[in-house]
């Protein structure tokens, strides 16, 4: 960590603290605190706000009455704690990115936690905080009162229906933009294979029922003409990849550096997130290119030899792999003999191919292949097949 980075990050830590905002290392430690601050009552309001925003339908006003609900002193340092990393993750990588802009559009910004900290260390650069939750703003509005600040300003504006002002430097949307993280994104074509149709009219709906069109269109006008965009998203896996990228370069929209994913911990979760994408208009230079590919792994020199004849321990396989390059191990195996395979198709582009087999070694294999990027290969000896058949009767017989 560099000296100016472990700088921001103590800075930012002091700023959590500030807020109430506390850290944990267990979940049990995180919600015994959670339950001393909150009521039977809070809970039960929480829980039925909660239930109701992840709705089959449920939109804006939902996730509103959410926001608004939390918005309250005794309710955001236990409920933003859970966060704690998040914030100390983002929060620096966003604050090397602010200079040199002169004005700076937060977007989705809540009840200002991270806006405040950004307005702090650069009070030369004047910050607009957007949200549609009113109470957040208000709580935003306060903190920023108390932190005498005076080159910061939240509006409440909903970008599904309404404009936004324009003539910023930067603009910043981080878990704000694509609110939509169970939307499993656009398959691949076959489940042999990563690649994406390039079919407009999927891309389109995607773009329709995540919320992209209105807000990316805003956006990109709210810029000036050399400005910056950064962008940090749900989108690490593949299938919400491929579409958010397409999104952002189908609005002329460049990679100003690599997209680099996140990862952190929400107390002892561990997110996998991102990528963070820093963004400019096309300017006629070529940069970055976009990458549809699935991210690398470290499984590059597969021996199947070596693996039979290695020392295991316990009842662990001879072999297991998760990663976008059991697909080429699985192509790759000798004398690979299909026992049994199932083809099944779901909705939304589902389609599921699993393979029980063996190889000239006496080894007995599983792979597991989806249209949504899951690879899955398992190798085990002759003899403890069984394990691998009962497996494969699981997966054959599960739900679409």
């Amino acid at each position: 960590m560099s000296d100016e980075n472990a700088t921001t990050q103590a800075a930012l830590t002091a700023h959590l603290q500030r807020w109430g905002l506390r850290e944990f290392d267990s979940d049990a430690a995180y919600f015994a605190w959670q339950r001393e601050q909150f009521s039977q009552a809070d809970i039960t309001t929480l829980h039925q706000l909660v239930t109701c925003k992840r709705a089959p339908g449920a939109g804006a006003p939902e996730e509103t009455a959410f926001y608004d609900a939390t918005a309250r002193p005794h309710i955001v340092p236990a409920l933003y704690s859970q966060r704690y990393h998040y914030y100390l993750a983002i929060g620096p990588r966003v604050v090397a990115h602010i200079p040199p802009a002169g004005s700076v559009l937060d977007f989705g910004c809540g009840i200002g936690l991270l806006t405040t900290f950004y307005a702090q260390l650069f009070p030369n650069v004047s910050f607009l905080g957007l949200d549609r939750s009113p109470v957040s703003l208000e709580y935003a509005r306060g903190r920023a009162q108390a932190l005498k600040l005076t080159n910061i300003a939240f509006d409440c504006v909903d970008l599904d229906r309404q404009s936004m002002p324009g003539g910023f430097d930067l603009v910043i949307a981080t878990h704000a933009l694509l609110q939509a993280e169970r939307d499993p994104g656009i398959p691949s074509t076959s489940w042999q294979t990563f690649g994406r149709s390039h079919d407009a009219q999927v891309q389109a709906h995607f773009e329709q029922r995540t919320g992209l069109v209105p807000r990316l269109d805003h956006f990109v006008l709210a810029l000036v003409r050399e400005g910056r965009m950064i962008v940090f998203e749900k989108t690490r896996l593949l299938a919400r990849r491929i579409p958010f990228q397409r999104a952002l370069a189908g609005r002329d929209l460049d990679l100003i550096e690599p997209p680099e994913p996140v990862r952190y911990s929400l107390i002892e979760e561990v997110a996998e997130d991102g990528p963070l994408y820093v963004l400019g208009r096309k300017r006629g230079v070529a940069g970055w290119e976009w990458d549809e590919t699935p991210e690398g792994d470290n499984d590059t020199n597969f021996d199947l030899d070596g693996i039979v004849h290695r020392e295991r321990v316990g009842d662990e396989p001879l072999y297991e792999n998760h990663a976008a390059s059991a697909q080429r191990v699985w192509a790759e195996l000798p004398d690979r003999h299909i026992v049994k395979e199932t083809n099944r198709q779901g909705d939304e582009g589902h389609r599921l191919h699993v393979e029980l087999g063996t190889t000239n070694q006496g080894v007995v294999y599983l792979y597991v292949a989806n249209t949504f990027d899951q690879r899955q290969l398992v190798l085990i000896e002759e003899a403890r097949a069984s394990v691998l058949e009962s497996y494969y009767r699981d997966i054959e017989s599960a739900e679409p």
